[in-house]
């Protein structure tokens, strides 16, 4: 199976792409935003450092990520992964291909999730994630919302927003995905490796497409 990289702003649905495939087709995931949340509980300045700037929706600083993104990659090097939320820059993107080759990693396919800005701000805002066994939710669509306002149709556990789900920090994430991220984008297209897949539509023909574009 293809090694996967998705590109997509803030709550564009990686993590469910992600579960699916972990879930149904083996892979691996690598996320840099639970890499960060477990680093922000770190009771240590590094760890206040990263919880702070992640409350205000900043990206963090590649002084701290690579290091700990290299460790996690090659803890599963040879097995299929998916990299949720890595690279972010150019110059993510330019470590990461020379990771690549000193690891000798070259199947790969890199997705890019296009969807409305208005839908991601109720997708962000709207999630509401359990405290005991971390199912989420969102209080704005139908078929997301818990029976019970508040609490989990799952474990019966109290369903909270995260902290970094707020409108102005999604909207600070929106607008720093824009001006770092997406230039990605192109330079992916570069290599041949970039594939587009609409977000705006179901969750089920999303991974259709997600799929078609692994086994291209």
């Amino acid at each position: 199976m293809k090694n996967l990289i998705l590109i997509a702003p803030p709550a564009a649905g990686k993590g469910t792409i992600s579960s699916y495939l972990v879930e149904n087709m083996g892979y691996q995931h690598i996320s840099t935003g639970d890499i960060l949340r477990n680093v922000a509980k770190e009771d240590s300045e590094r760890g206040h450092f990263v919880s702070g700037l992640m409350k205000e929706g900043k990206f963090i600083g590649d002084d701290i990520i690579l290091p700990l993104f290299k460790e996690e990659l090659l803890k599963i090097k040879n097995q299929s992964f998916i990299l949720d939320g890595f690279p972010r820059t150019i110059v993510q993107a330019d470590y990461l291909t020379d990771l690549f080759q000193e690891i000798g990693i070259d199947d790969y396919v890199v997705i890019q999730l296009e969807i409305d800005s208005s839908l991601l701000l109720k997708r962000a805002t709207g999630r509401r994630v359990c405290t005991s066994c971390k199912a989420t939710y969102n209080v704005y669509f139908d078929g997301f919302k818990p029976k019970v306002e508040n609490v989990c149709d799952q474990c019966g556990g109290d369903l909270i927003q995260r902290e970094d789900d707020t409108e102005e920090t999604f909207k600070n994430r929106y607008e720093v995905y824009r001006s770092e991220t997406e230039p990605l984008i192109a330079y992916y297209e570069a290599k041949g490796k970039l594939k587009k897949v609409n977000a705006n539509v179901t969750e089920e023909e999303i991974l259709e497409n997600v799929k078609r574009c692994l086994n291209d």
